[in-house]
């Protein structure tokens, strides 16, 4: 099957409500421009320096996604067009944001990343840490990011149930968050799902869909 006819497969599986980024990380532009070109606008990155590569060449009405973890010092060079940041994990990096997304004379959306799996190798906040974040006089007074939602990583593992208890936790940790309405931070977002498990966290809950071995096939 082509990059067009993965696209469209997946596609037809997805509820109206759902999101797709397409994971295009390593993948070379012609097979964006398929995907584009099938009517796919959002991309998803996980190194700056590719993403600022492929948002120069490439047509000016894609949304870039960054889903990565970010390096404080790497802000600054997707700051003037990134429309989604995935993977925000700290005060810190959520001040650099702030401070590049200002010099750009923009608000910059983010998802704050929650630590949901069992393995320690994932980023993410716990749910104290979040709390903590949200309430935080610094956090209040930045005027240029905007929370949207949640992300979150589920275990790498076959255990179906586990990975349903993950996804489920991250919706209940976004369902109690959910009243909160402040100018930076408006929640509509649950990104969680990827090639192997998106149709589990489409049942749990989720809004936002990362996919990219399913349509640009496996690693270059």
């Amino acid at each position: 099957m082509s990059i067009a006819q993965n696209l469209l497969s997946i596609k037809a599986t997805l509820p109206e409500h759902v999101t797709l980024v397409a994971v295009s990380k390593t993948k070379p532009i012609p097979d964006l421009m398929e995907a584009y070109q099938a009517g796919q606008r959002i991309f998803g990155e996980n190194k700056i320096q590719e993403m600022a590569e492929k948002w120069e060449q490439m047509p000016k009405d894609i949304q870039w996604h960054m889903i990565g973890h970010v390096q404080t010092n790497k802000v600054k060079f997707m700051a003037q067009f990134v429309s989604l940041i995935h993977g925000v994990d700290s005060l810190k990096l959520l001040q650099e944001i702030n401070k590049q997304a200002q010099k750009n004379n923009r608000v910059i959306d983010c998802l704050l990343q929650i630590h949901i799996a069992e393995e320690e190798t994932k980023f993410g906040l716990d749910e104290e840490e979040l709390s903590s974040l949200l309430s935080s006089n610094e956090f209040q007074e930045m005027k240029n990011i905007r929370i949207v939602g949640l992300m979150g990583m589920a275990t790498f593992t076959d255990n179906k149930n586990q990975i349903k208890k993950e996804f489920t936790h991250l919706k209940s940790i976004f369902d109690g968050l959910h009243p909160l309405k402040t100018v930076n931070c408006k929640l509509k977002t649950i990104s969680m799902g990827m090639s192997g498990d998106y149709k589990l966290a489409i049942e749990c809950g989720s809004t936002m869909v990362r996919i990219g071995s399913s349509i640009f096939g496996g690693r270059n």
